[in-house]
């Protein structure tokens, strides 16, 4: 699904982008370009990042075995 229709970015590359590190949007900015044009999909892609970000923090090999 494309999130940032100005430069054709998708929820995908987002998540991918997450795996590899990025944490805030603004990094998603400086990477893909998602949010430079009109900016209306800032919102959405701060939700997906702090949806991967928040699942990433469960997935501690503690809380695995528990």
């Amino acid at each position: 699904m494309f999130v940032c229709v100005c430069h054709g970015v998708t929820d995908s590359q987002i998540r991918r982008a997450a795996e590899e590190g990025v944490r805030e949007v603004h990094e998603l900015t400086m990477r893909l370009g998602l949010g430079s044009g009109c900016g209306s999909c800032m919102e959405q892609a701060a939700e997906l990042l702090d949806g991967h970000n928040s699942a990433r923090m469960l997935d501690i090999p503690i809380l695995r075995a528990a």
